[in-house]
């Protein structure tokens, strides 16, 4: 069933108010061969002739949904002589918009080295969210009588030496489907379809396909100062599932903002961060941010901006990732007052041949947040309002035809068209006459320099994916682009 949120309140504004139901997981659909401590994300123990193997999470999507958390019961391996192993046997969940083209760890489990010819998924739950010009479309599926998913093997997995990675990818396109477009009365079932292949590690990893992940968000629970690791929990998901636990470590040349170093972290800070997997399979912090320092009744959501107040002085932001009292979307209040930051994992800001700055009250709608508060569930939820402490702005996804190429103080400069449905030229619409909203909202200028990781070689008149920071520059969209993708069709 979809569940829709028609305009509520005044004109322009979308009704974005929906609880989170509790998902009731299924049983494990198939019985198998499980292994000693293969499920979880802490690195196993690895048993005689058996591979440590990190499962990342991401996905394919062009931008007709802006989030899909998705969770799973379990995902088994079939080896060429017919064994079949169980790799993880406990829910999992993960938000797949914000992982399109940016895989990060899911879990990390023990497999026995052998060659594994196919694969499949039990499914336990999603929550797709779409945005139309009078609406936010966005509810709980549930799986049916088969809740076993497709899961597509392009090749053989050899499952081999001491460390490896593989990445089960959600294809988003072949799994949901809004016929007609996000309209009022639109539902369409979901049938998740992923495609499961072997990942490179670099022994210094540079992008997402060799071992790189960034932007994950989480909440420290754990910190060991002797050894240099800390434990995050992943932000809860929509979809109701356990999100990832990480265990990472850090060494010397590890970068912190908000703290100086890794005595600076306890239990309860709310983290934005960048790992490197390891040889041994493991994962190594390259970047620590510390979003809110205060752990006081911590509440912190990441979403994009849909709505702004009359006059701007409230906007309200989706959910898709959430902890404390975000678990239902709220009225973000008192943001103009709140710390304005940028995401450190752009060093290269404060190059752009444009003014790429960010004030939380010019925040445009489209621009994908990172919002904490402090305040206690029962208060948000009576006064029905969340008052932001610290705004930070952070990279997302879009996916658009290349229409021009130039350049411009050392970057290359790409004009790049967005589909009708996409966010940045819906939310426009919504809140049109509000000083903060761009006048060309179906277009963004993507700078790229050497920096970039260029995974597919740009040509004009096709479809590319380009993840980074989106800046407001006096009504032009401008993207800082740390990575560029083959497009997924519109």
């Amino acid at each position: 069933m979809r569940t829709h949120f028609p305009f509520a309140g005044k004109p322009g504004r979308f009704s974005t108010r929906f609880s989170r139901p509790l998902l009731a997981l299924l049983p494990v659909f198939c019985a198998a061969v499980v292994l000693s401590g293969c499920s979880g994300s802490s690195s196993p123990m690895v048993q005689p002739g058996a591979t440590t193997v990190v499962v990342m999470a991401s996905s394919t999507a062009n931008d007709q949904l802006v989030a899909l958390p998705l969770t799973l019961q379990s995902l088994m391996l079939k080896s060429q002589s017919g064994t079949t192993v169980t790799v993880f046997s406990t829910p999992i969940s993960a938000e797949y918009i914000h992982l399109n083209g940016n895989p990060q760890p899911l879990v990390t489990a023990s497999i026995p080295q052998d060659t594994y010819v196919s694969a499949f998924a039990v499914f336990a739950g999603a929550a797709p969210t779409c945005v139309g010009l009078h609406l936010v479309n966005s509810g709980m599926i549930t799986p049916g009588s088969t809740p076993v998913v497709t899961v597509n093997l392009p090749q053989p997995i050899q499952v081999t030496g001491t460390a490896m990675a593989i990445d089960l990818d959600l294809q988003v396109s072949q799994s949901f489907q809004y016929a007609g477009g996000c309209t009022l009365g639109t539902s369409a079932p979901l049938n998740p379809t992923f495609t499961l292949t072997a990942m490179d590690i670099a022994a210094q990893p540079t992008n997402s396909t060799n071992g790189r992940s960034v932007g994950m968000y989480g909440v420290i629970t754990a910190v060991n100062a002797a050894n240099g690791t800390f434990t995050a929990n992943g932000l809860n998901q929509q979809s109701g599932g356990p999100s990832p636990v990480w265990q990472v470590s850090t060494n010397g040349s590890t970068a912190y903002d908000g703290v100086s170093n890794l005595s600076g972290l306890s239990a309860g800070l709310p983290v934005d961060m960048d790992v490197s997997l390891q040889p041994d399979g493991s994962l190594l912090a390259t970047r620590v941010a510390v979003v809110d320092a205060n752990t006081a009744n911590l509440d912190m959501l990441n979403g994009e901006v849909l709505n702004l107040g009359y006059p701007p002085s409230s906007l309200t932001a989706l959910s898709n990732q959430a902890v404390g009292a975000v678990a239902i979307n709220f009225e973000i209040v008192g943001y103009a007052q709140a710390a304005s930051q940028i995401s450190t994992q752009f060093p290269n800001v404060k190059n752009l041949p444009f003014p790429a700055v960010f004030q939380a009250a010019s925040a445009t709608p489209g621009q994908n947040l990172l919002v904490a508060a402090n305040i206690s569930y029962s208060n948000a939820f009576s006064t029905n309002t969340f008052p932001a402490t610290a705004v930070e702005l952070v990279p997302q996804t879009i996916n658009g035809t290349v229409t021009a190429v130039s350049a411009s103080g050392g970057f290359t400069v790409y004009t790049v068209t967005l589909a009708p449905y996409d966010l940045f030229p819906i939310v426009a619409a919504a809140n049109a006459g509000q000083s903060v909203v761009p006048t060309a909202p179906n277009t963004v200028q993507v700078y790229a320099d050497s920096s970039t990781a260029v995974l597919e070689p740009v040509s004009t008149g096709s479809v590319f994916r380009f993840y980074g920071l989106v800046f407001n520059d006096k009504g032009t969209l401008r993207m800082d682009c740390a990575q560029i993708a083959a497009g997924v069709a519109e």
